[in-house]
């Protein structure tokens, strides 16, 4: 059936925006779900033509959680193993998920939609109010990230791709597309990795935005007691850039951290009404903060305090980074414990041992040996915040499929 309501993707909209299905609850009342809603029909449009395809057997039951929801020991293996970016042996249990049919139909049914994700879904609005293909999020990137997510996942959770039916690929489609119409709205309509800095205080964008911003403090998001060991300590004396940033004329440039001096015991603001290209003036003056900078300018003269009051952005590099934001010291600590050096350094399973999320957290955005990290972060959300939701009587996965099962007509 068409895909015609948006009881599970307003639903899913609550969890990613405001922590719950059922907004208003947490921060507030629900913010986006009209854009949300809209991205989602659109990547349904692109994926199944609008008609999403009957799936042949009923969903399993709540509580399967398994990657696939079948034996993935039960799924043949093809006599070929289907390509993969680094060697998996095909008995493993990645190996089985990838030779699985349910991975290979997905496989398909993405690499058929390859044109229209790269151009039609994943645009940005340019300066000039124009829709052109993002820069910084290209399918291939969202394909290996895709390979690792499903296949060996993190810490036992996998990304979810469906069941072992026919057509039993349709749910983890679906899942994709939900997560997608976030990452749409979140970042990739404007063309960035590095969270933008936009919270304007008396008409000015705060340096210190990079320590958080509506009154947050990204340095301060702390893992639970029982995972408090996996956080990455602040460093007083990283110094990172961001390698993204709003391209509006006068836009704030990149966001970045600093220890305190003697010289600059504060932080300024970026004045973005600042006319900074004057080739006429004497000396003449042109805008060199960012490349293609039509005017601002980073004014460190005076202490100016964000929303919440930080006037310096000492220890502040745990801003929002990848396709859904990843930020704060426990999320980026996760990622190095499960993924990066940390995991390798303690004789565990890493897939990315020489990186250091805590020493580099800026890796996700500006690695160009690993251009997946920025999908692999926003994934990783998804795992661990949006697939395992089971709250108040409304279970992520369970309401995904009774919503493809029903027609894709809504499970609100």
């Amino acid at each position: 059936g068409g895909a015609v309501g948006t009881g599970f993707i307003d639903a899913v909209s609550g969890i990613v925006n405001r922590g719950c299905h059922n907004p208003p609850c947490g921060t507030g009342a629900l913010d986006g779900g009209l854009e949300r809603s809209a991205n989602f029909n659109k990547v349904l449009e692109a994926f199944f033509g609008g008609v999403i395809p009957d799936v042949s057997a009923p969903s399993p039951t709540p509580g399967d959680d398994s990657p696939t929801g079948a034996d993935l020991g039960d799924v043949p293996t093809p006599s070929t193993p289907q390509p993969t970016r680094q060697p998996v042996s095909p008995t493993t249990d990645a190996g089985l998920i990838i030779n699985s049919s349910t991975f290979i139909e997905l496989k398909m049914s993405l690499e058929a939609s390859r044109e229209a994700i790269d151009n039609d879904l994943f645009l940005y609005q340019t300066p000039s109010f124009q829709w052109i293909p993002s820069t910084v999020y290209r399918y291939d990137d969202f394909m290996e990230s895709l390979y690792i997510m499903a296949s060996d996942g993190v810490a036992s959770k996998k990304l979810y791709i469906g069941e072992d039916v026919e057509n039993g690929h349709v749910y983890g489609m679906v899942n994709i597309a939900a997560f997608l119409a976030q990452s749409m709205k979140e970042t990739i309509q404007y063309d960035a990795c590095d969270e933008n800095s936009w919270d304007l205080v008396g008409g000015k964008y705060p340096l210190s935005n990079a320590c958080g911003q509506l009154g947050q403090s990204y340095q301060d998001y702390h893992c639970s007691d029982e995972e408090a060991h996996m956080e990455c300590p602040v460093d007083p004396n990283m110094k990172i850039t961001g390698v993204t940033h709003a391209k509006w004329y006068g836009a704030p440039g990149p966001l970045f951290c600093q220890p305190k001096t003697e010289e600059q015991p504060f932080s300024g603001f970026w004045d973005h009404l600042y006319e900074c290209n004057k080739g006429w003036a004497n000396p003449p003056e042109f805008c060199s903060d960012y490349e293609d900078q039509k005017a601002g300018r980073y004014d460190q003269s005076v202490s100016y305090a964000n929303t919440a009051g930080r006037t310096d952005v000492e220890g502040c590099c745990w801003w929002g980074r990848g396709v859904i934001q990843t930020s704060g010291v426990c999320n980026f600590g996760k990622l190095n414990y499960f993924l990066g050096a940390r995991a390798a350094e303690e004789g565990r399973p890493s897939r990315y041992p020489t990186v250091d999320f805590c020493k580099d957290p800026e890796i996700i955005c500006s690695s160009s040996e690993y251009k997946e990290l920025k999908w692999i972060a926003g994934m990783f959300y998804w795992l661990e915040s949006v697939q395992t939701y089971n709250e108040g009587g409304w279970d992520y996965l369970t309401e995904l499929r009774a919503f493809v099962d029903g027609g894709a007509v809504g499970t609100g």
